[in-house]
């Protein structure tokens, strides 16, 4: 499993990236931490949360691998955890329970996130930042926002994770063709929410092929895969083990990319000219620095244009909604 995503053993040469979790104590955050900390691309694991972090720390710093771990408790710690930091992931806030929407969420990760950006901006400007913290519509525009405040706003080291879309597309569409998952590949591109959640079937590696019915249904399927697990774990949470897998995943591949692999591909939501929406995901090409390149929509079936016009009402509401926050934040 860690082969496939992320890093085999390096020889000469190996970066020692410094990567920090913000909210490493919650049920993402725990999870995400053990799959970093198995990683050989990571040689310093900086855990933050306001609760329990010495604890995790402790926990995973006997685990057999280089990496150091570092546990950092409450506000006044913050800015510590963050001193050198090459990639911060940020998962921290209050999952969804049955009923609530992501939008449910806005009022009190909003102000997490927005707590959190700020001290990347003024602690560790050039770092990488990438956001799970959902609605992710909008907490990647608080992000940009806040970033922007600071003056040290870099569109391409900004990324809202969304791999788990594409990861449970992966998945979804192996079980239906009964594929190996892991050679899978279906961009998905939009947002991270309900029906900005577009999965493009048709640019599917290998090729695969649906009646309508079924096209529609998967897609669905998709799009509702988190509602999903919600009502499943009835009250006990949201997709935790899943998201710290995709966000592992997503982080694997940025260190890769900056270490100089070539070749390295993942979607994120990020700031874009790719359609009339300011922020949009679509597959990129990573780098060095982040986004070295955005890949576009690529060709589109007429199914698919159709989810990406009927998604962009919403979009664009989420985007602003991220933007205002900021805008009237004392």
């Amino acid at each position: 499993m860690i082969g496939q995503f992320g890093g085999r053993t390096r020889g000469k040469g190996a970066h020692n990236a410094k990567v920090a979790v913000l909210g490493a104590s919650g049920g993402i955050g725990q999870p995400l931490s053990l799959l970093l900390k198995n990683s050989p691309l990571v040689s310093e694991l900086s855990l933050y949360d306001i609760a329990h972090t010495p604890g995790v720390a402790a926990d995973l710093s006997h685990i057999e691998t280089r990496a150091t771990v570092t546990g950092y408790m409450g506000a006044d710690q913050l800015g510590a955890a963050l001193k050198g930091c090459e990639v911060v992931v940020i998962p921290a806030g209050v999952p969804r329970k049955p009923g609530m929407t992501r939008d449910d969420l806005f009022n009190t990760n909003a102000t997490i996130v927005a707590t959190l950006t700020d001290a990347c901006a003024r602690y560790c400007p050039q770092a990488m930042i990438c956001i799970i913290s959902n609605p992710v519509n909008s907490t990647i525009p608080i992000t940009s926002e806040v970033m922007k405040k600071h003056g040290v706003y870099n569109p391409n080291r900004v990324f809202g994770v969304t791999t788990l879309d594409i990861v449970r597309a992966n998945t979804f569409v192996a079980e239906l063709k009964g594929l190996d998952p892991a050679r899978v590949n279906v961009p998905v591109v939009g947002g991270h929410a309900g029906k900005t959640i577009i999965p493009l079937i048709s640019q599917c590696t290998p090729k695969v092929e649906f009646p309508a019915d079924q096209l529609s249904a998967l897609t669905g399927r998709i799009q509702e895969a988190g509602t999903e697990v919600v009502k499943a774990k009835a009250g006990a949470g949201s997709a935790t083990l899943s998201m710290a897998y995709a966000g592992a995943r997503f982080t694997f591949s940025l260190l890769d990319a900056m270490n100089g692999k070539e070749g390295v591909v993942e979607c994120a939501f990020v700031r874009s000219e790719e359609t009339d929406c300011k922020y949009f995901s679509t597959p990129l090409l990573l780098g060095k620095n982040g986004i070295e390149k955005n890949l576009g929509l690529g060709k589109l079936s007429a199914f698919e244009e159709k989810l990406v016009a009927e998604a962009m009402d919403e979009l664009k509401g989420s985007i602003k909604k991220g933007e205002d926050f900021v805008a009237n934040m004392k």
